[in-house]
């Protein structure tokens, strides 16, 4: 019976520490990636702003079957369902705001997850001949250990993927500049 009381003390204090370590930790998660892409700015926008094309260079996106209620600009949103380890995810995007010289303010939403506020900035690059790009995606954690836990390493986890979408996209708004 001692080694039963023991033990849940044990799990007790375990688990107030690992809540105290937690608030240490930042109660949102950002991940940014930056890159110039050799079009100009209307190009990029036309790509961003278009939701029908994010599924050539999206990584969440690509290869899913979309439906979309409207395709580009304000308002525009897709849903769609993924599998993951035989569950189906329902997942829905929505772009919140759209300007053509400044970028595309969008909301990322999978279910059973933290929604996830997405911006792409564009200005003209320093030649005036490229874009300057930057995805910006934000998450509002909250206080829960494992969610904060999980956004220390929401840079990690997501930056490669952001890195990889932003690649496509250059591939394909240069190609369609030449």
């Amino acid at each position: 019976m001692r080694f039963i009381k023991l033990f849940l003390l044990s799990v007790f204090f375990f688990a107030v520490l690992l809540f105290l370590l937690s608030l240490l930790l930042p109660s949102r998660a950002i991940v940014e990636r930056s890159g110039v892409i050799d079009a100009p700015v209307a190009t990029v926008y036309s790509q961003v702003n278009d939701l029908k094309g994010w599924q050539a260079w999206n990584p969440w996106m690509a290869g899913q079957k979309i439906n979309y209620a409207a395709t580009a600009g304000q308002g525009a949103y897709g849903t769609w369902t993924v599998t993951q380890a035989e569950k189906r995810i329902a997942s829905k995007v929505t772009i919140t705001n759209s300007e053509p010289d400044k970028g595309v303010y969008y909301n990322m939403d999978f279910e059973g997850m933290k929604s996830v506020k997405g911006t792409f900035n564009f200005k003209p690059s320093s030649d005036g001949k490229g874009t300057v790009i930057m995805w910006r995606l934000e998450t509002q954690l909250g206080y829960l250990p494992w969610w904060k836990f999980r956004g220390f390493l929401a840079d990690r986890l997501t930056g490669p993927q952001l890195e990889d979408g932003l690649t496509k996209l250059k591939s394909i708004c240069e190609g369609e500049v030449k």
